[in-house]
């Protein structure tokens, strides 16, 4: 019989050695290495369309082949990713250590989310979903702002030595993973071969998204907030001590941005009452809000205006998984995940390099 509360706490830990690393702050990393913005922009876009031709993808073998087994390959990707870029010694080689980042970020999306659904669904505890996001998106901040927090360690042991305990941490992931139980859906079988199985959940999962519209404009809203935020905390990285933050509070600013995104994942579990609509207008303002604040070149503002904007992206993600958990069909779940994630990479090519033009010239 499965246990519901194993599981989850097991998925806790894998988000949490997921994201747990002295290698958190990456754009800094790179800029100390030599790497300029507009570089950094275009490996971010090479991320991003990495993870365009490979996150639909990527959701299909979930649904087919079992969620476990993808994020045994998601783990797997990330170590591979880490050793590529202890390893790389030229621009080329760290764009193709982030598109390794790129596929372990593809196969654990949507994957960790439909196995958690699916296992409070077996147990009729579904209503808990939210809850149980609201607390990986908590995980996940507290993660990236301790690991920014961190970047002085990675300064000053070298970034081989930082990525050296990605990879570590990446290994305990495997271990996790490979304690997991996989959820058998009733509808997810194999019968006429993997290959025939992956495309039918390619054409049920968007004639599902064909058939529920509004799902999908959900999808492309929280999509582009999602994107400002994500693209301005990471160039703020770079940024601020140019307008006259002390290196030393570097980590401390970083770390306070990512705990806007901890009160936004708890208050939005206080906010049940109101509509998807009121929700996402909402925390549109905020992540706007917070984008002219980062414009401002007083630091403080800048900062201000970071955790804001992580406020306003964590409160809607949470809102906007909930709502298409409860509907996407269980044997599609991971694939129509996918698709936000999908519709994410999208947007991110068009603004990483824009965004990086920006701030270099700004």
């Amino acid at each position: 019989m499965l246990k519901v509360k194993e599981q989850l706490s097991k998925l806790y830990l894998y988000t949490l050695f997921g994201n747990l690393s002295l290698s958190g702050a990456w754009v800094a990393i790179l800029a100390a290495r030599g790497f300029s913005l507009v570089e950094i922009g275009i490996a971010e876009t090479i991320f991003h369309i990495t993870s365009i031709l490979f996150e639909i993808p990527s959701g299909a073998l979930a649904d087919v082949l079992g969620r476990k087994r993808m994020l045994l390959v998601s783990a797997a990707m990330r170590v591979i990713g880490d050793i590529a870029m202890i390893l790389s010694w030229n621009f080329p080689v760290v764009c193709i250590s982030l598109m390794f980042y790129a596929l372990s970020y593809n196969f654990a999306s949507g994957t960790d989310d439909a196995l958690a659904y699916d296992s409070l669904k077996m147990a009729g505890e579904e209503v808990r979903f939210e809850k149980y996001n609201s607390n990986q998106m908590i995980l996940y901040r507290l993660c990236n702002g301790i690991s920014t927090l961190c970047a002085g360690i990675a300064f000053i042991v070298g970034y081989k030595i930082a990525y050296g305990t990605g990879a570590i941490t990446g290994m305990i992931q495997i271990i996790i993973v490979l304690s997991l139980n996989e959820i058998k859906g009733a509808d997810r079988r194999a019968d006429h071969g993997a290959a025939i199985e992956i495309i039918n959940c390619f054409q049920k999962s968007f004639h599902f998204l064909y058939i529920e519209k509004q799902i999908a404009a959900y999808m492309i809203y929280n999509s582009f907030v999602g994107a400002v935020d994500i693209l301005l905390l990471f160039f703020l990285e770079a940024k601020l001590t140019a307008c006259g933050l002390p290196k030393w509070a570097l980590g401390s600013a970083l770390l306070f941005m990512q705990m806007g995104g901890v009160i936004g994942a708890k208050l939005i579990l206080r906010l049940k009452k109101w509509s998807y609509r009121k929700i996402a207008v909402a925390m549109g303002i905020l992540v706007i809000s917070g984008f002219m604040m980062e414009h401002t070149g007083i630091s403080l503002i800048m900062t201000l205006g970071g955790f804001l904007s992580a406020f306003g992206d964590d409160a809607l993600q949470i809102r906007t998984n909930a709502k298409i958990q409860s509907m996407a069909p269980s044997e599609q779940r991971a694939t129509i995940t996918s698709v936000e994630s999908f519709l994410f990479s999208l947007i991110m090519i068009v603004l990483s390099p824009v965004t990086g033009f920006v701030f270099s010239a700004w």
